[in-house]
This record gives C-alpha cells, sequence and structure tokens, in this order.
C-alpha cells in the first residue's frame, strides 16, 4: 500500500521554500558565524525528530497497525460524543507524552478510522486532532519542540514545567475540545455506511518501530537521533523483506520542506543573537502581548523559527511566550509544522483534510484557548 503524494499546501513550492530557507542560513552563516552555529545547535533535534517520526509512521501505516488501532478505539468507545471525547483525551495524552508531531504524524489516522469504523463522519476526530496537537503541548517540555528551545537557557525539570503550565495547558485543550465540537455538532449524527473491516495488521517492524519510538521519547532528554536512526532502520527492514523502495520514502519526508523551515529558522535564531530589538520588544510587553506577539510571529515565519528568533535571549515572560508559540500556529497553516504532517497523514490515511475549513476553526478556537490560558497562568502565580 503506497501512501498518496502530498499536495502542497501552501502557494511556495516545496523546492522554493529550499532555496530560500538554504540563502537565509548560509547569509546567517557569513555574516555572524558562532551566531549561526549556536542557531542551529538549538534548531536541529527538532527536524532531525520530525524524520525519524515520518519514516516510522511510514512503516506503521503500510502494515496496517493504525486501521487495527482505530477500529479498537471504535469498539471500545462506541459513537458520537464519547468516541470524539475519547478521541481528544487520547490526542492530548500522545502530545504530552511523545510530542505534538507523534500525535499528528501517528494518531490522526487511528482517529479516522475509529470513526468510519463507527459509520460516524470522521470531521470532527479530523480537525481536532490537529488543534488538540497544537493547543495541548504546554504540559511537558518535550510535548512541543518549542518548549525545548525556549527552555534552552536554563534546565528545567519535567516537573517543575508540569507545576507551572498545567492549568494553562489544560485551560487551551479543555476550550479547543469543546470549541471544536459544538462547531461539529451536527455531524456527530451523521450515520455513514461502515467500511470493511480491515485486514489483520502485521506484527512486525512497524510495531517494534513505534514500541522503540515511543521508549526513546519517553526515557531520553535528546531523542532526535535514535529515533531518525529507528526510522532509517524500519524503512531498510521494510525493504529487504517487502520490497518497498527507499526512494517512497524519501518522498514522503518532504525533504526540501523541512530543509527550508531550518535554514529559516537558523537565520532568524541567528538573528535574534545578533539584533537587540526582539529582546527589548518583549521586555516592554505584559504577559497578554507577550501572547499575541509569539501568535502573530509563529503565523508569519513558523513557530519554530519565531522561537528561535524570539528566546535568542532569555525571554522576560517565557510561559506566556510558550502559549503563543503553541496554540498560536491553530490560527493559520503558516504557524507550525504539524499542519504539513497532518496534512500528510489525513491524506495518507484516505481523509480529505480541507486547509480553509481548518483554518476557520483555528481562528475561532485559538484566541478563546489562548485567552483561557493566560487566565489560568494568572491565577496558578
Amino acid at each position: 500500500m503506497r501512501i498518496p503524494g502530498f499536495r502542497q499546501p501552501v502557494g511556495v513550492a516545496p523546492a522554493g521554500l529550499a532555496v530560500v530557507g538554504g540563502a537565509l542560513a548560509l547569509a546567517a552563516v557569513l555574516a555572524a558565524p558562532g551566531a549561526a552555529r549556536a542557531a542551529a545547535e538549538q534548531d536541529w533535534p527538532a527536524f532531525v525528530l520530525v524524520a525519524g517520526l515520518l519514516l516510522v509512521g511510514l512503516v506503521a501505516h503500510e502494515d496496517g497497525l493504525f486501521a487495527a488501532a482505530g477500529h479498537a478505539l471504535a469498539r471500545v468507545c462506541g459513537r458520537g460524543v464519547v468516541l470524539y471525547a475519547a478521541g481528544c483525551v487520547l490526542v492530548v495524552a500522545v502530545t504530552t507524552l511523545l510530542n505534538l508531531d507523534t500525535s499528528v504524524t501517528f494518531v490522526t489516522p487511528v482517529l479516522l478510522y475509529a470513526a468510519r469504523s463507527r459509520g460516524q463522519d470522521d470531521a470532527p476526530l479530523l480537525y481536532a486532532c490537529l488543534l488538540l496537537s497544537n493547543a495541548g503541548s504546554l504540559l511537558l517540555p518535550g510535548s512541543n519542540l518549542t518548549n525545548l528551545i525556549v527552555l534552552g537557557h536554563g534546565a528545567v525539570s519535567g516537573r517543575e514545567f508540569f507545576d507551572q503550565m498545567a492549568l494553562a495547558g489544560v485551560s487551551a485543550a479543555l476550550v479547543t475540545a469543546v470549541v471544536a465540537g459544538v462547531a461539529h455538532r451536527r455531524a456527530f449524527g451523521t450515520k455513514l455506511t461502515p467500511p470493511d473491516r480491515p485486514e489483520p495488521p502485521v506484527v512486525g517492524v512497524g510495531l517494534a518501530a513505534v514500541v522503540a519510538v515511543t521508549v526513546l521519547m519517553l526515557a531520553l532528554r535528546s531523542p532526535a537521533l535514535p529515533v531518525a536512526l529507528v526510522g532509517v532502520l524500519a524503512i531498510l527492514v521494510r525493504w529487504w523483506r517487502n520490497g518497498m523502495a527507499p526512494s517512497v520514502a524519501v518522498g514522503q519526508l518532504g525533504a526540501p520542506v523541512l530543509a527550508g523551515l531550518f535554514g529559516v529558522a537558523v537565520a532568524l535564531g541567528t538573528l535574534g543573537r545578533q539584533w537587540s530589538r526582539p529582546e527589548m520588544l518583549l521586555a516592554h510587553l505584559d504577559t497578554l502581548s507577550t501572547t499575541v506577539v509569539a501568535a502573530l510571529a509563529s503565523v508569519l515565519v513558523n513557530n519554530l523559527p519565531a522561537a528561535s528568533l524570539l528566546a535568542a535571549r532569555p525571554p522576560p515572560h517565557p510561559a506566556a511566550l510558550l502559549i503563543g508559540l503553541n496554540v498560536g500556529p491553530n490560527l493559520f497553516v503558516t504557524g507550525s509544522l504539524a499542519w504539513f504532517l497532518w496534512l500528510r497523514a489525513g491524506r495518507g490515511a484516505g481523509g480529505r483534510p480541507d486547509l480553509r475549513r481548518a483554518c476557520t476553526l483555528g481562528l475561532l478556537t485559538a484566541p478563546l484557548a489562548m485567552l483561557a490560558a493566560v487566565a489560568a497562568l494568572s491565577v496558578s502565580h
């Protein structure tokens, strides 16, 4: 089974993005080699980790693991609001423990198969997975790679981070789930013809890779390289046993998009280290204003480059900055890499993710979720 090719979601071609990112990174290296090196060291784990997760997800999909997991979830939870609520809890749990990119890559197909197996419209769970993966990534440092970038200036334990961000993170996730559910309330009563039961999954390299990635994400502080190695090994084993060409995996990575975003992140991280204006701006903002600026920066340049720019020096309101960087990307497709991964996962599982619909829901949920998170942050402090 081959996953359908990804259709570029925005107007800039992948090759064009790669060229722009490469040119900006080169300019940064030439202008300030030391700052560029520091920015690259801060950013590269995010992109290596994503590449490894995509490779593991491809092998797991080929083995039928997602279809089987979706049908199992549907059998336990039934249909309608109960299935939606269980799906939301699953998204937040996976996002918290294994990172939001893992959530959109692994959980999106599970939720689609779960909805279909119950004859239910898959739209509520499809869009909730994207929105909650972003909004629910405030609970642990590893939940979102922007957390790691912002925390790069000081050691903060997972317990300390959770104690500080728990109320804000739960508030953002709850508001997002409720608003998205209300927006899809009519879809819960839709009755579709359930598809045929999928073939039994192949218990082999795909399952082993998912388990290995889960353990690595939980056990290691810096799992990027080990996760990437697991992904490469899984693809090679699949090729050796079943003849899936490595070129298929390379095509699924979307390397030009990843490379382009990395180049932009390095360039902006370098700029933030050489230019004091972002630091001065943040120093004059209160908590809510910091959140708004971070959200807008995420939409303008993507949240990973925005984090590199705004956290190149220790920010005065790191918690508020993270709310904007994590929840703000729900406003538009350019906000985070999770949008790209969600599109790939949804289309690969036979879904029909619609960017206009997703952006409309994001514009509805993100401001309310950010307000709730900032209010919760003020209460918890």
